[in-house]
């Protein structure tokens, strides 16, 4: 979500006084309006761009009536029609996703996709996967608490065993974006390989740099939208290309009323709406549990293979 504060950042970097104004009054009053009767949604299948696979069901009570906003459950049926089969990281290390909502959204709003997605990695194979969502202000919380996860013997100080062992996915959508890339790079900084980041329409913030993914990240892949007051981040590329992978800058369009934005004030889905729908697009999040659920199982083999040798 975009926040008061993170557009008159943005836009004061691009408009000349007179528009600086009328950009922030708009913005100021998306953030307040009522809103507007529900919107007929519609998902185009990401297999044409290629890079979303099939999907089958997936129970799990998150995806019933505990996703209480249609935009959520339409953001998410990709997701919760997913074949999953439990035991797929065989290596009996245990996944670790930290996500990041954008703007000031707190941590547990279930407005958003982000933090129902997260929900929904923990109950499909609590086992195998802790998913847990942060503000993207709370950076430094989000560190403290993926070491605390890191650290199997408690004992306050991370071995290399214990650092080599981390199977790290971090996402995060338009501040959350650029916090993806930030924790990632402090991770680098201790020693913790990153095995994915996922940007969705990140949004730089001051001070940070969410173009360049450290080389400690294994893969990384951008989704960004041009449109609107408020855009993404077109590019990104590795500080390392023979050991960070780019897995694409992924550039999403939007007709008119393709994607359901009620969970937002009319005069945000009016004056920046692509931000937001590329946030509640099902495309964006079934292709994201694709690529988790692809590097849990590539993690697998090659563990499988590493004890067989």
């Amino acid at each position: 979500m975009i926040s008061v504060a993170q557009a008159k950042v943005e836009i004061g970097m691009k408009l000349p006084g007179f528009w600086k104004i009328i950009a922030s009054f708009v913005i100021c009053g998306a953030m307040y309006a009522s809103q507007i009767p529900p919107a007929n949604a519609q998902a185009v299948a990401l297999m044409e761009a290629g890079v979303v696979g099939t999907s089958s069901r997936l129970p799990g009570r998150s995806c019933g009536e505990s996703l209480a906003s249609l935009p959520v459950k339409q953001a998410l049926r990709l997701v919760c029609q997913r074949n999953y089969e439990t035991g797929n990281n065989a290596s009996g290390r245990k996944a670790i996703v930290i996500g990041f909502v954008g703007g000031f959204v707190k941590s547990n709003d279930v407005r958003h996709p982000e933090v129902n997605f997260a929900a929904l990695l923990r109950e499909r194979d609590p086992a195998i996967v802790q998913a847990e969502v942060f503000s993207n202000h709370d950076g430094k919380k989000a560190r403290q608490r993926l070491l605390q996860l890191l650290d199997i013997d408690g004992d306050g100080t991370l071995t290399s065993a214990e650092k080599k062992q981390a199977s790290i996915i971090i996402y995060g959508h338009s501040w959350g974006g650029s916090q993806t890339v930030t924790l990632a790079r402090e991770l680098g900084e201790l020693g913790v390989p990153v095995l994915l980041t996922i940007q969705l329409d990140s949004v730089r913030k001051p001070g940070q740099d969410d173009s360049t993914i450290p080389d400690n990240v294994e893969n990384a892949i951008n989704f960004y939208q041009p449109k609107g007051l408020i855009h993404g981040r077109s590019i990104i590329h590795a500080a390392d290309p023979t050991r960070t992978n780019i897995l694409g800058n992924v550039r999403m369009t939007y007709a008119r009323g393709q994607v359901n934005c009620d969970n937002y004030p009319w005069l945000a889905r009016v004056f920046n709406k692509p931000h937001h729908e590329i946030e509640n697009d099902p495309r964006i999040w079934g292709q994201v549990v694709s690529l988790i659920d692809s590097e849990l199982k590539s993690t697998s083999s090659v563990a499988r293979a590493s004890r067989t040798e």
